[in-house]
């Protein structure tokens, strides 16, 4: 037995999966990963008969065929905000748990005290505050000029009273900022650890599913950008949303990466003011440079973020290396620039393997579709020639290793999206053709990467 007063039992927990081992070792022996355990106290086992684990629906229940189930649409309750409701999947879910992340001061308290103050006006809020003190957040509020009439706080970090608070006030959608910060008298270990933010986070689940409580959980990054603490938190939670963006940049990006509820990779666009964060009702413009006079290195991309499409300037910059050429993107896969640099070369005979190749996305916008291929490679022929590519042209289309190009999902939308902008020309995959001619917009199939760059020359 351990004495009174000697130090508590240690065990080492790692920060991905959870899993834990009796002594620090470099990898992980749940999940494989290197350098993540992290050293927490040992939880002792709980008494018989103390505490029984409920199910995250509320209970079990008899086993059902599929059929006998009724499958009804989840009513969905606006926020009043446009952008967030589009990441969300058309609004918030009765018994939903949303985990929001971001970099510190990106705008996630910003946001989720106006999205409170809006729905307070008709439904039953309550804000739980475990960073910021009452008295701060109301100097917010009125920063903003929010209603907060009828908007309830309580700056607790207590998991117990909080639970107690809310099943005594019930209120329609409650925000914990953050998940980071609350403790359960049920553990020893402290506020963040990989036990305390599994537990707290399960506990809030547990209620939200038995009370129809809709939850939101704001979650700290870590410098790798990824929400921190334990990976079985994003596996707990119904809705997985990022906020993106430069802090030195007054736009926004909010992005749905899991829902179960609507579409992954919806994006929501705002701008950041001395009011709070602003709806931007045409993001394209955002991610499109205005320039005077035409420049080379720069081509226009029809890229799909959910169900949205955007119009979004790829700029790359060649130029000759002096020593080992460097590669570097911005927004962009770096390992898929080394790809296409070499099929453009064994494909069309354009060599850059003595230059220095820089690509941007333009608006600090981040693309990870292939789709976004041709629009590279396109402008980085343009910036090795020293020509800019025609006027009021977008491009869009997957490039393979063979030089094919193949097509892209929603291809008919991108067409619209470009032609609703002033977009005159469109050069797209092959597949990607229209069945008829469309009158506002002149559709210029190709089959490969040569036959591409082939007919750049010939609209010049």
């Amino acid at each position: 037995m351990t004495r009174s007063g000697s130090s508590p039992k240690t065990v080492f927990s790692c920060t991905e999966c959870g899993a834990s081992a009796a002594k620090w070792q470099g990898q992980c022996p749940g999940c494989g990963v290197w350098n993540t355990l992290v050293e927490t106290i040992a939880e002792a086992p709980p008494a018989a008969g103390a505490r029984r684990f409920v199910a995250l629906g509320g209970g079990s229940g008899g086993v059902q065929t599929l059929s006998e189930i009724e499958a009804r649409e989840e009513d969905r309750l606006p926020t009043g905000i446009g952008e967030f409701d589009r990441a969300l999947g058309g609004g918030l879910v009765a018994g939903g748990v949303v985990l929001i992340g971001g970099d510190p001061g990106i705008g996630k308290s910003t946001l989720l005290l106006q999205a409170l103050a809006g729905l307070a006006t008709n439904h039953p809020v309550l804000y739980v505050s475990g960073e910021e003190s009452g008295q701060q957040i109301a100097l917010r509020a009125r920063r903003l000029s929010l209603v907060t009439g009828r908007l309830r706080l309580l700056a607790e970090i207590n998991l117990e009273r909080i639970l107690a608070t809310l099943q005594a006030v019930l209120p329609r959608v409650a925000v914990i900022d953050s998940i980071q910060t609350l403790w359960s008298e049920q553990l020893a270990s402290a506020p963040g650890s990989v036990a305390q933010v599994r537990e707290c986070a399960a506990q809030l689940t547990r209620l939200a599913k038995r009370a129809g409580i809709t939850v939101i959980l704001v979650g700290h990054v870590t410098k790798e950008g990824a929400l921190a603490g334990p990976r079985v938190l994003e596996h707990i939670v119904d809705t997985v949303l990022y906020f993106e963006g430069d802090t030195h940049s007054s736009f926004r990006l909010i992005r749905a990466v899991k829902n179960r509820y609507g579409a992954v990779n919806e994006i929501g666009v705002f701008a950041m003011t001395d009011r709070g964060l602003k709806m931007v009702s045409n993001p394209s413009a955002i991610f499109l440079s205005q320039h005077g006079v035409d420049v080379p290195g720069s081509c226009v991309l029809v890229t799909q973020e959910g169900t949205r499409p955007l119009l979004v300037e790829v700029q790359a910059l060649v130029d000759q290396a002096h020593g080992n050429p460097r590669r570097l993107t911005v927004g962009l896969d770096a390992q898929r620039l080394a790809m296409l640099l070499a099929v453009l070369h064994r494909h069309a005979g354009i060599a850059c393997f003595d230059q220095d190749v820089f690509v941007n996305a333009v608006g600090g916008v981040k693309i990870s579709e292939p789709a976004a291929d041709l629009a590279v490679v396109l402008a980085i022929v343009s910036s090795l020639k020293n020509k800019s590519l025609p006027e009021k042209l977008v491009v869009f289309g997957e490039v393979g290793l063979a030089g094919e190009i193949r097509p892209a999902p929603r291809g008919q939308e991108r067409l619209r999206e470009a032609a609703k902008l002033g977009f005159t020309r469109a050069l797209v995959p092959e597949a990607n053709r229209p069945r008829r001619a469309a009158a506002d917009i002149e559709v210029i199939p190709v089959r490969r990467v040569e036959e591409a760059v082939g007919r750049l020359r010939e609209l010049e």
